[in-house]
């Protein structure tokens, strides 16, 4: 069955009763071609554990099940589970979880899997791209890759360099925990129902931090702040966020030096690393 075939999948869902729905952002791959690309990009083996995030009809979770040991499909939509059912009945190991994955242990999960090369790929809903991506890197999973695939806009402010108007705080963010291995673009038209706007699909691949910092939580602070408000110089940021006397902000900047006029975005996460170092020190009682 090709379950990207709108001519195959709409029969299951219709004997269901299932409807599209917009507030859980459901647009479903209708290009075979794609999944078959996305399951590609991870780092598959026969060895390993996919945790896939939305499952729809089951197009890349089947990709993902040739070529993986099992896949642990998280999937929100109770709706979803008969036609599923169907559309995966020929695979012994897929593992559905009908949950949000903004609330599920991820941890727990690959523990009682029990397997040592594991990674994370999905299709994310557009409208909580930014917490679940979060999550899956704040939880520190022991992961190999995150495969991902999100609205090309977002993409563009992963993939950003510092200096540019689509770096941000989230570019910065994951630079501490993944670097990117590799993407491409998914045109709306590869969509139904065709959602407005082109997506992407990027691999981080999980390191180490590159750089070491006194306070993580303190360092992250520092990153949220100096993109609080985008037109404003990182001295006034950091001024509003950690109530502290401007002229006090200013001189550690200069000291450090960068001008007292440099803004977040002409920064990474090494320059984020050294002003939270030193601003841990005005903090300390």
């Amino acid at each position: 069955m090709n379950l990207a075939s709108l001519k195959e999948i709409r029969p299951i869902l219709e004997k269901n009763g299932f409807n599209f729905s917009k507030g859980l952002g459901q647009n479903f791959l209708i290009n075979e071609s794609i999944p078959k690309k996305i399951a590609q990009l991870c780092p598959s083996s026969k060895s390993s554990l996919a945790i896939e995030i939305g499952t729809g009809v089951g197009c890349l979770t089947k990709e993902l099940a040739f070529r993986n040991k099992k896949v642990v499909a998280v999937e929100l939509d109770k709706r979803l589970l008969p036609v599923l059912s169907e559309t995966l009945a020929e695979f012994d190991n897929i593992r559905i979880i009908n949950d949000d994955i903004l609330k599920v242990d991820l941890k727990a999960v690959i523990e009682e899997e029990g397997f040592k090369d594991v990674f994370v790929c999905g299709n994310l809903p557009y409208y909580i791209t930014t917490p679940i991506v979060m999550k899956i890197f704040e939880s520190r999973l022991p992961l190999k890759s995150v495969v991902i695939m999100v609205q090309k806009e977002v993409a563009e402010r992963f993939l950003a360099p510092p200096g540019t108007k689509n770096y941000g705080a989230i570019t910065a963010a994951i630079s501490y925990y993944a670097k990117v291995a590799g993407s491409f673009s998914v045109s709306a038209g590869n969509f139904f129902p065709k959602p407005n706007v082109d997506s992407a699909v990027v691999r981080f691949d999980l390191i180490s931090p590159p750089v070491s910092v006194k306070d993580e939580t303190l360092f992250f602070r520092v990153l949220r702040a100096a993109f609080l408000m985008r037109r404003k110089t990182l001295a006034n940021n950091l001024q509003t966020a950690f109530s502290l006397p401007k002229n006090d902000v200013v001189s550690m900047l200069v000291s450090l030096g960068y001008s007292s006029s440099v803004r977040g975005e002409e920064l990474g996460i090494s320059d984020f690393a050294r002003i939270s170092d030193v601003i841990a020190s005005f903090l300390k009682p």
